[in-house]
């Protein structure tokens, strides 16, 4: 009775642990209506002040605020930048929250991309889909932040703010890494790099 007993129980312990990382369903419907909002930051502007954190000195681009749905997330922990963006979200807003939209389509994550593959029953055109969505570099401004960040997952509706950013190393190797400031682009360099003050997860 006894290895049933502790059968049944490890099941129900990686039933517990995997269940909070699920994605989340939803029935047809916008969930996250509005586009990202961004507005300038100027020079000598409060928040504008270039940031120390870890091995990287970041500059404060423009302000922004997305909320979006979660089509799906990645935990990065070798690559060049992980000490400073441990995550990337690949986020949908409009008819990229709408589950009767994504319901045919299928997205993936690998070497700070974001990929999308569509069946023929897709209901936006392929230039239209780069419109509504962003693969996001996600900076935790603090520990606790980034520790929320690791509750995301596919499906999840999130409300981030902060700033879209320019980093650098402090030692001066490798090119900069910045973000974009458009939703209009696509390819190489046209992901969002967030420096995040806050994050809901909804």
């Amino acid at each position: 009775m006894k290895p049933l007993f502790y059968f049944v129980a490890l099941v129900m312990l990686i039933w517990a642990v995997r269940l909070p990382f699920q994605p989340i369903t939803h029935p047809p419907g916008v969930l996250a209506p509005r586009d990202p909002q961004q507005s300038s930051l100027a020079a000598g502007a409060a928040g504008a002040a270039v940031i120390s954190l870890k091995n990287w000195q970041v500059t404060p681009l423009a302000n922004y605020s997305v909320t979006a749905r979660v089509l799906a997330v990645k935990r990065y922990r070798s690559d060049p930048v992980a000490e400073l963006a441990p995550y990337d979200a690949l986020l949908g807003w409009g008819p990229m929250s709408d589950s009767a939209v994504l319901e045919p389509m299928r997205f993936s994550q690998r070497e700070r991309f974001g990929y999308w593959h569509y069946g023929p029953n897709t209901a936006l055109p392929a230039g239209e889909i780069g419109r509504y969505q962003a693969n996001t570099h996600l900076i935790p401004a603090t520990p606790e932040i980034e520790s929320r960040m690791g509750w995301l997952r596919e499906g999840a509706v999130v409300l981030l703010r902060g700033k879209l950013v320019e980093a650098r190393r402090a030692d001066g190797v490798g090119e900069p890494w910045r973000s974009s400031l458009t939703r209009e682009d696509t390819g190489d360099g046209a992901c969002e790099i967030l420096y995040v003050e806050s994050i809901l997860i909804k």
